[in-house]
């Protein structure tokens, strides 16, 4: 058995792109465009997955944009992404010039968590060991749930 991708399902195709490769850093992959389907797949690799994902189609992430307006709750969703960083400092940092709340700062510079546009809990985690506690983040309170 082999890990192959998590899919999600996107309302707006656009920002979720910006909100995964331009602001997160993934690298899009491939992509699928099924006009009889209805639906778009666009699936998405972490740069330190990004060979092995073209060759294998493994690891990644899968973006599922149905064109027909749909909105997705409850057992649509589910618990969350996980990815390791080289510095989560610079990642939130990142993420929150750009306008994205940091739902639990790295207050412990281990473990923070965001959300996409769709409302996909994002859990960023600190490569080997944990950095330096450092503010702004050792005094920032959670916002919002994760």
């Amino acid at each position: 058995m082999r890990y192959l991708h998590t899919m999600v399902r996107v309302k707006d195709l656009d920002a979720s792109l910006h909100f995964y490769c331009e602001l997160f850093g993934l690298t899009e992959i491939r992509r699928i465009e099924n006009e009889k389907g209805r639906f778009t797949l666009v699936f998405l690799a972490a740069a330190e997955d990004a060979d092995r994902a073209k060759g294998d189609m493994a690891p990644c992430l899968e973006l599922t944009y149905n064109w027909d307006t749909e909105d997705y709750t409850g057992g649509r969703n589910f618990g969350h992404l996980a990815y390791e960083v080289d510095d989560i400092y610079a990642i939130c940092q990142k993420l929150m010039d750009n306008g994205v709340t940091i739902n639990r700062p790295p207050r412990d510079g281990h473990m923070a968590f965001v959300r996409s546009p769709d409302g996909i809990s994002i859990e960023i985690l600190q490569k080997g060991e944990s950095l330096a506690a450092q503010e702004p983040w050792a005094s920032m309170q959670n916002t919002g749930a994760w």
